[in-house]
């Protein structure tokens, strides 16, 4: 990443490789400015990267300290939701890291030796990076854990234990940093962007098909499941799989023009087209923080158990301002 001024304006691009697409194509137009194209672009106020970042970091540590603080949360699945929170929130945290780096360089009022701005860089693309292999996976994981609760309901407890489940958290989180550190060292080679996209596919299509059975099947479990009075545990776990569903349908709006950027970088660099679309590369990092800052809002109206807590939780907070 080159350290001057243009680069560190443009740092909220999250990987060498489409940084350097931007720092050759990026202008200082204004909203509604048309280019030699006639393209537009969308210029994204520091100020709107800032505000989101910090209501969804905000957040995310809320669910977070409700799933900690409420004992009817302890669950494998609300244990990788609240994972899934942690990812979100390593959006928002290099988000207003960043934000508040550009922010103070527009305005000179802080030096940063370019050496020093490599390495943030770097720790902020990991960052980056890790919040996307970690969501995917834990998007998985919550799905599979879904499945298991539809269809193995009498032996769910004996098959996901908690130690299980914090085994499978460890082993994500591991893989996930050391597959990132390693995007990030190779980012010049196009294998990295085929490994993204390809790890993204076929997530979407393993969720798809566990989808599909548990939904075409479920009433036939359900009927089974009644009949040993467990009627009650049928209906919290097509709740559950419900709220997978609207979570991975939010994720896929807002992070697929992310992937469809991956996908036109490999298939037509130097397209007159495909130039029009990286031109708005910041507008698709603003869906993406918006799907940390929605996540949240969907746990809280899905489960009236941690609507409750967090609602506690904010009332105790204002108390304390008072």
């Amino acid at each position: 990443m080159d350290m001057n001024n243009s680069s560190l304006r443009y740092l909220h691009v999250e990987f060498s490789p489409l940084t350097e697409i931007l720092d050759d194509n990026e202008t200082n137009s204004t909203l509604g400015e048309r280019n030699s194209l006639s393209c537009v672009q969308i210029r994204i106020p520091q100020e709107l990267f800032l505000t989101l970042g910090l209501i969804s970091l905000v957040e995310n540590i809320l669910v977070i300290l409700a799933i900690i603080r409420n004992h009817n949360l302890h669950s494998p699945m609300y244990y990788f939701i609240c994972c899934l929170a942690v990812s979100d929130m390593l959006v928002s945290v290099s988000n207003v890291v960043e934000t508040i780096f550009m922010l103070l360089n527009d305005h000179e009022l802080l030096y940063v030796h370019p050496g020093m701005l490599r390495h943030l860089d770097n720790v902020i693309d990991v960052m980056i990076c890790s919040s996307v292999v970690s969501s995917l996976s834990f998007l998985c994981t919550i799905a599979a854990d879904r499945y298991i609760t539809i269809f193995y309901a009498l032996r769910y407890h004996s098959i996901m234990t908690t130690q299980r489940a914090v085994t499978i958290i460890v082993v994500v989180w591991l893989a996930s940093i050391t597959s990132s550190i390693l995007f990030i060292v190779y980012h010049t080679d196009n294998a990295v962007i085929v490994c993204l996209v390809t790890f993204f596919c076929t997530t979407l299509v393993f969720n798809a098909a566990l989808y599909l059975h548990m939904f075409v099947l479920a009433h036939v479990h359900s009927r089974r499941i009644t009949a040993f009075h467990k009627g009650r545990r049928q209906s919290t776990s097509m709740k559950g799989a419900i709220t997978l569903t609207i979570l991975l349908g939010v994720f896929i709006l807002c992070w697929g023009p992310f992937f469809l950027h991956l996908i036109l970088i490999l298939a037509c660099p130097t397209s007159p087209f495909c130039n029009c679309f990286f031109r708005n590369f910041n507008l698709f990092l603003i869906l993406i923080i918006c799907n940390s800052l929605i996540d949240p809002l969907i746990y809280a109206y899905r489960s009236q158990e941690l609507r409750k807590t967090l609602q506690e939780l904010v009332l105790c907070s204002w108390c304390f301002g008072m």
